[in-house]
């Protein structure tokens, strides 16, 4: 047998696409789009902190946990094992998405090898963030959902993981020296009240029976859609400046939400991803504490950050806060192009920026006697800096919907050429609205 000619990949062309500010960039409405090119849709990180707003044909749907490919008839949906899964939510999020008329559980993949998150998790998470609080220290920002304590299971080597599910005596036992543990974090360190085991462990059968239709070795069905010549599309969640190693440390996430982590967290390997998509907002957000250099006011009417943060809409799809607003930053976006190897920029709510002026961008900053032209590692020199912008015209015409390069105005194609130099990537695509139509293509991520 010719085992390099069994193991030679056919003609399938695999993307990531990954957020690269501080998450809400987007992401969800492009992984759709390209969905139309793809046979799978995987997520590989996070959990159902994550939230993707679709708008298709003017209906808004807003996923979290299941990737956004299950808008798209006939697509397979992975979730890889470093996907962290609340068994309720999932169940929950299939029946809403199932209310739709849309089928879910025949072509959704869930690796066995996810580890669970379980309600002492987000009492964990939630009494130490009001601990944070009430003692000074601040709080980080989490959403409340329990990714962060379920990470640190995983870690530890003590989590229980979905394959725990088919085996009830296996699981009980796990979760009751789990629960013990947890429960003596919540009564003698955080000062909350412990669980009771019972209705846990009674919710976590009841859901296993669910669950278990979808469990799968998510790698290996992904290493198989591969030689079969599939498209696969790699989804993440949050942004790179909330990666838990790369990112504005500690007020980031608990998962690793680069490209490089999309083999890691969905089992395959590293040769099998093809074109780095990075996802950028035209300007910048960020949900959560934390250091933000080119932040601006959003509570004042007439302000640039009120435009931004009112015409853009900028709330939260997860948890429902106002989200910081402010100019773009190129110098943290060239050290995300670092991080990721970006391919290719899609550029989202170029529309939001219609009718400024003048708009600002970051190109580097001072510290001092120090300059920076890329992110610094330490968030509190990142907190002390002070940004470095070079202004460029506005325009007054309407760029939303357009779906042609051309169609747009010569000073947004010039802040679009600008941007693209500042970071030393090219833009491959820009949004120009919500919807699944209104984008303008340079360069198919599936076929450059």
């Amino acid at each position: 047998m010719n085992t390099q000619a069994a193991f030679r990949p056919a003609a399938g062309r695999n993307v990531v696409v990954v957020g690269t500010q501080w998450g809400d960039e987007g992401k969800g409405k492009i992984v759709d789009w390209l969905t139309d090119h793809a046979q799978g849709v995987v997520r590989f990180q996070g959990g159902h902190n994550a939230g993707h707003t679709l708008v298709i044909a003017g209906r808004k749907t807003a996923l979290q946990l299941i990737p956004s490919g299950v808008m798209r008839d006939g697509v397979a949906c992975y979730i890889g094992n470093g996907v962290v899964v609340d068994p309720a939510h999932l169940i929950t999020e299939i029946g809403r998405i199932e209310a739709l008329g849309i089928d879910v559980r025949s072509r959704l993949f869930l690796s066995e090898s996810c580890p669970l998150i379980l309600p002492f998790h987000v009492e964990v998470d939630r009494a130490r963030e009001a601990l944070r609080e009430t003692s000074g220290s601040g709080k980080i920002g989490t959403t409340g959902k329990g990714i962060g304590p379920a990470y640190e299971d995983k870690v530890a080597r003590r989590a229980l993981r979905v394959q725990d599910l088919k085996h009830p005596a296996r699981f009980e036992a796990k979760l009751r020296e789990l629960l013990e543990l947890r429960n003596a974090e919540l009564t003698n360190v955080l000062r909350a009240q412990a669980l009771p085991l019972q209705p846990m462990l009674d919710d976590a059968m009841a859901a296993a029976e669910q669950i278990k239709p979808l469990m799968a070795d998510v790698g290996y069905k992904l290493f198989n859609a591969h030689l079969a010549g599939q498209n696969l599309l790699f989804e993440g969640a949050q942004g790179t400046l909330l990666d838990i190693d790369h990112g504005t440390y500690p007020y980031v996430t608990s998962s690793n939400c680069v490209a490089g982590n999309a083999a890691a967290g969905a089992g395959v390997g590293p040769g099998m991803l093809h074109y780095i998509l990075g996802i950028t907002k035209a300007y910048t957000t960020r949900v959560g504490s934390g250091p933000f250099p080119t932040e601006l006011d959003i509570d004042t009417a007439g302000t640039v950050g009120h435009h931004l943060s009112t015409v853009g809409q900028e709330r939260g799809t997860v948890t429902g806060r106002a989200r910081r607003c402010g100019w773009l930053d190129a110098a943290a976006l060239k050290r995300s192009m670092i991080i990721n190897g970006v391919s290719g920029l899609c550029i989202t709510k170029l529309d939001v920026l219609d009718g400024l002026e003048e708009i600002r961008i970051c190109t580097g900053y001072k510290l001092g006697a120090r300059s920076f032209d890329v992110l610094p590692l330490d968030a509190d020199e990142i907190a002390a800096c002070e940004p470095v912008y070079e202004t460029l015209p506005g325009w007054s015409e309407t760029t939303a919907g357009l779906t042609n390069w051309e169609q747009l105005p010569a000073r947004a194609r010039r802040y679009l050429e600008r941007m693209e130099a500042l970071i030393g990537v090219p833009i491959d695509m820009v949004s120009t609205g919500p919807d699944r139509v209104h984008t303008i293509l340079l360069r198919h991520p599936f076929r450059a």
